[in-house]
């Protein structure tokens, strides 16, 4: 009965849904893409595929692996899954979904020939009916933290496997679905197996009903950072050098949220000049519809700016000599920051946001710190600082001063770089855990 509440409100907020994607798409066009796609409406003219791929899904000959990546950061995932997952099934046909703009445009780089990527359906019978019973997923991989209860529901009376894996849920998410658990446990309690990135993880899923039948780590590990922007990111860290008498060291704030930067930007000001210019900053907000909004802070602080989106294949030299912050405009170039910087803070740990994937930093070699807001990476979080690969500190003015500090000690500098690496390498392997029991159902 209470499912059935659920589904009729879902049901009838739809147009509430047209209304609210229209709005986004004002600051973000990606979101008024192929719009009838959330409500199961499906043609070759709003999807990024073939005609022979999308003449295919009405055969029930495909078995179409369903791979569901919400946003940016779970599409990463989805991509070093994937990895895998092609070696050990070669003939994969990957059925491709999002909820945001910024996973739909990193996941195009993920289709092969005869692939399909659409929107993930509004969790609405009709919505949710019409997408299963238009592709007929022969598995469906969840990833991370995406659970949706009539998907789900839909999924096992149609006996669709449905997986959940690189399974994360933090203590906050916890209490957040505890207090609905009247709809969280039948959801949880769908899915056909988990698949965790912790032990902690894994208690607190099958709090809610979850069947965990493993505890692989992060696949987020097995990336392997873009060497062509590492490259670049080092060639232009040399010119830059070049330039100056003295090296210049290059502090980034990494995937900074709404209110991080002026937290920065603030402390800044307090600083003497001298201490203040002997640092290049440089700040890569996390959410690309913040860029404009980002450099209008910077420049109303009273601070000179200079943008990636300006700068040639040189980099920021001859761009950026006289601009006290830079700003890292643009998508899918974190590694290339990265390697252009010294060390790095992490963005969404010093407000109560969560934290950011501190794994892509400690794979390009870049040693964090990071606030005390990272329940979204607790593990990651903890046992990087264990192995000296971060440093935890109480709030930003402390990272921006500790910061500063490991500058001037090139000895521990050094160190937390090495460790940064060897932290990744020892904690490799859960993409191809994940991936063989994908290839089974396959």
């Amino acid at each position: 009965m209470i499912r059935l509440l659920y589904a009729l409100l879902m049901t009838l907020v739809q147009p509430l849904l047209w209304l609210k994607l229209r709005q986004r798409g004002r600051q973000e066009p990606g979101y008024l893409e192929a719009m009838g796609e959330r409500f199961g409406r499906y043609t070759s003219r709003d999807s990024p595929v073939t005609q022979p791929a999308f003449a295919a899904i009405n055969s029930a000959s495909v078995d179409w692996v369903w791979i569901h990546a919400v946003s940016l950061g779970e599409t990463r995932a989805a991509a070093v899954l994937l990895t895998e997952l092609r070696q050990q099934a070669p003939r994969l046909r990957l059925l491709l979904t999002h909820g945001t703009a910024t996973g739909r445009s990193e996941g195009r780089a993920l289709l092969r020939e005869g692939d399909i990527q659409v929107w993930q359906p509004w969790d609405a019978p009709g919505p949710v009916g019409r997408f299963l019973d238009h592709f007929q997923p022969r598995v469906g991989v969840l990833i991370e933290t995406e659970i949706w209860p009539n998907l789900t529901a839909a999924c096992q009376n149609r006996g669709i496997p449905t997986l959940l894996v690189n399974a994360r849920l933090s203590p906050k998410s916890l209490a957040k679905a505890r207090r609905v658990l009247w709809l969280a446990r039948p959801a949880y309690g769908a899915l056909s197996a988990v698949y965790a990135q912790t032990q902690a993880d894994a208690q607190r899923l099958r709090q809610l009903g979850a069947n965990v039948q493993g505890v692989f780590g992060n696949v987020k590990f097995d990336a392997q950072p873009n060497p062509a922007l590492l490259s670049q990111g080092q060639q232009w860290r040399a010119a830059w050098n070049a330039t100056h008498d003295l090296p210049k060291p290059i502090i980034l704030f990494a995937s900074s949220r709404e209110g991080e930067e002026a937290l920065l930007l603030a402390y800044l000001l307090t600083l003497p000049p001298a201490e203040c210019q002997a640092v290049q900053w440089l700040i890569v907000p996390r959410h690309p519809q913040r860029f404009d909004e980002v450099a209008a802070l910077i420049q109303a602080q009273g601070f000179a700016v200079s943008r990636r989106s300006a700068w040639d294949s040189g980099g920021p030299v001859g761009f950026s000599i006289d601009a006290a912050i830079w700003l890292g405009d643009s998508l899918g170039e974190m590694p290339l920051y990265y390697a252009l910087s010294d060390m790095a803070l992490l963005g969404g740990s010093f407000l109560p946001l969560g934290g950011q994937n501190l794994i892509e930093a400690a794979a390009c070699g870049c040693p964090v710190v990071m606030g005390p807001h990272t329940f979204n990476f607790a593990e990651a979080a903890a046992n990087s600082a264990s192995a000296g690969a971060a440093f935890t500190v109480a709030d930003l003015p402390t990272a921006v001063t500790q910061g500063i500090d490991l500058l001037s000690k090139e000895k521990q500098l050094t160190q937390a770089r090495i460790a940064a690496s060897v932290f990744v390498m020892q904690h490799r392997g859960a993409a191809q855990k994940t991936a063989a029991v994908v290839a089974r159902l396959v």
